[in-house]
């Protein structure tokens, strides 16, 4: 019996004295010029995320292509949720349409859904931010449906350490969100 107060004792003491996750928001890039569409409302689904770039910490790839992460340098917020809010207001910012995540929050159904596959998303210990995947777009109202493949890289400083791969995370968002406005909308 002592022995396991002794254990739960000790077990207490050390997560007292661990350190504090830090947790890293993505910033949000400035949107530029505004790209017409056909469409006046969409819905986007969750964004589907490899499971590395679904967790909790920040992942990154070293130079021998292994993923390594800590317990103590996360993301702000859930990474699909995170994705899927960031998309859709950089689509609503870049088009001026009505635009929102899933559960499509309005009483008039949106015209089209869009759906992503996101195949990358992930840094790299030489400083470079890597996505690739699918989008498609499906439309509610007879229109034509559209799909697209994606590859995209942004750069950043590995010496500026978790802040500036979410910024780069942000960029490469923002580059996504520019392709399917552009081509899917």
């Amino acid at each position: 019996m002592k022995l396991h107060i002794l254990l739960i004792a000790a077990v207490t003491f050390l997560s007292a004295c661990s350190a504090p996750a830090k947790l890293y928001p993505v910033s949000v890039p400035a949107t530029g010029d505004k790209i017409r569409t056909s469409v006046r409302s969409v819905e986007v689904r969750d964004v589907s995320l490899p499971s590395y770039a679904a967790a909790e910490e920040i992942q990154i790839q070293g130079l021998d292509g292994a993923l390594f992460s800590s317990a103590g340098v996360l993301w702000a917020d859930v990474p699909v949720r995170a994705v899927s809010l960031e998309l859709s207001r950089n689509l609503a910012e870049l088009t001026g349409a009505r635009i929102a995540a899933e559960p499509w929050p309005f009483e008039d159904p949106a015209q089209a859904r869009l759906d992503v596959r996101i195949e990358e998303l992930l840094a790299s210990a030489d400083g470079t931010f890597r996505s690739s995947g699918q989008y498609f777009v499906g439309s509610y109202e007879g229109q034509r449906d559209r799909s697209g493949f994606f590859r995209l890289t942004e750069a950043f400083d590995p010496e500026a350490g978790p802040s500036a791969i979410a910024a780069a995370r942000g960029r490469i968002i923002m580059q996504l969100a520019r392709i399917i406005a552009k081509d899917g909308l």
